[in-house]
């Protein structure tokens, strides 16, 4: 069956055309050049939201940290810088720089400042994933930021800017080089500040190339020179980005690969019948084994040192402690079923987790649809609403309103809109904020 190369083209242009969805150019610039500006509301909102994010952080609460993200403003400066660049706006992008910069040190100070006076000093797992960034952030942050320039930049927005504030996760890094400062642990404060960086530059990166794709006019004529300099300096900044985060990758595939090669070497050489394997652990180019049970002969171990090379673990010496050697096999399996205890309680912890987390996880989709639904019955009753969000934020609902452009809602109106959402959604304490 031939196939005709006019008719896929057609197909393609109908279900993966942006254009023919485009939001106007001017609208959108001036949706962006009005998110970018921090003083007043705006930076009194970003500082409630990493007081918000350093508290989830500290108690290790996955939903406080979500909520945080939520409000967070910090997406407008980076938007602006992605997109300034792609129309060649440069009194947006020095605008941008300059705001992106204050928010950056307010959010860092207001950091500092929370864990400096916290009771708690401990870093949780929560606090401790922002600081060892590698190229999965990369791919995050820029199909994140992607997902945010195409629902800003077209009309078929859906929910998307709620997901990708959550996503690319701005809020949490800057916490932990808050945190770093707070406790002079300056690996913390680096990792985190580079994750946080790596996210800037993908969003802004991905902005530029949805700029791109969308045929956005350009504001001024540059020179091919200048422009040529300009895409240079960009794509310099992008692969320093990217080397670190690649440097840390490579190191986290081969630590892994290091780690199954030493389980298969162990568990085909030296665990057999009667012979139980308790540890192993690698100090100083030895492998150190510790078995009860059957003792392993010299002869087996000889032979299995001989083929510490076919597992790629060339330059590795072996040794097995057993016997009385182990400190008494009532030790030894005294330890060992404490770990086997210690396992199976982690076991029980962490399928309370996934739980809790399928639990939440349905709860956000939900509050999707239930926003989806809200928008559409809000529109007869109050035609300047554009879009309302819903979300579950520590054991409350927060609604978030968005009106049209150049519309605005009265002290009346906005009572009985709130009115309404918590006749819909049944809590009383629900919290509106209106945009």
């Amino acid at each position: 069956m031939r196939i005709n190369l006019n008719d896929l083209k057609a197909v393609l242009n109908r279900y993966f055309n942006l254009l023919h969805d485009k939001e106007d150019e001017q609208k959108v610039i001036e949706q962006v050049r009005g998110g970018i500006f921090f003083r007043g509301t705006n930076l009194w909102i970003l500082m409630f939201a990493i007081l918000i994010a350093s508290l989830g952080l500290n108690v290790n609460s996955t939903a406080v940290i979500i909520g945080a993200m939520l409000i967070s403003p910090l997406m407008g400066p980076i938007i602006g810088m992605g997109l300034s660049v792609g129309i060649s706006d440069f009194e947006l992008l020095k605008q941008s720089l300059k705001n992106y910069g204050v928010a950056t040190l307010i959010s860092v100070l207001t950091a500092t400042l929370y864990f400096f006076i916290s009771p708690l000093s401990e870093a949780r797992s929560e606090l401790l994933a922002r600081t060892a960034p590698t190229l999965y952030d990369v791919l995050i942050a820029f199909c994140g930021g992607a997902a945010g320039v195409l629902a800003l930049t077209t009309k078929s927005k859906g929910q998307v800017i709620p997901g990708v504030a959550i996503a690319t996760a701005l809020m949490p890094p800057l916490c932990t080089a808050g945190y770093g400062l707070a406790t002079a642990q300056w690996s913390y404060f680096f990792g985190a500040f580079y994750l946080f960086f790596i996210n800037t530059v993908f969003i802004a990166l991905s902005t530029f190339f949805g700029v791109k794709l969308l045929r956005f006019h350009s504001r001024t004529n540059l020179m091919p020179e200048l422009a040529k300099r300009g895409k240079r300096m960009v794509a310099i900044v992008v692969i320093v980005t990217m080397i670190p985060a690649a440097v840390m990758t490579i190191n986290i595939v081969q630590k892994d690969i290091f780690e199954r090669n030493l389980k298969s070497f162990v568990d085909q050489k030296l665990a057999q019948r009667g012979t139980q394997i308790i540890s192993y652990n690698v100090e100083h180019d030895t492998l150190s084994v510790v078995a009860v049970g059957r003792v392993i002969s010299d002869a087996e171990i000889e032979a299995a040192q001989a083929n510490v090379a076919d597992y790629k673990l060339r330059g590795l010496t072996l040794t097995v402690i057993q016997g009385a050697d182990a400190e008494g096999i009532e030790n030894l399996a005294a330890t060992f079923n404490t770990r086997v205890n210690d396992a199976n309680n982690e076991v029980v912890r962490l399928g309370q987790q996934v739980s809790s987390l399928e639990d939440e996880l349905n709860s956000y989709r939900s509050y999707e649809e239930f926003s989806t639904s809200l928008t559409t019955e809000v529109k007869p009753l109050f035609p300047q609403v554009q879009n309302i969000d819903v979300a579950h934020v520590n054991n409350g609902t927060i609604a978030i309103v968005t009106l049209r452009k150049n519309t605005r809602l009265p002290d009346t109106d906005r009572h009985k809109m709130r009115q309404w959402l918590i006749a819909r959604t049944g809590d009383e304490k629900l919290d509106m904020i209106v945009r």
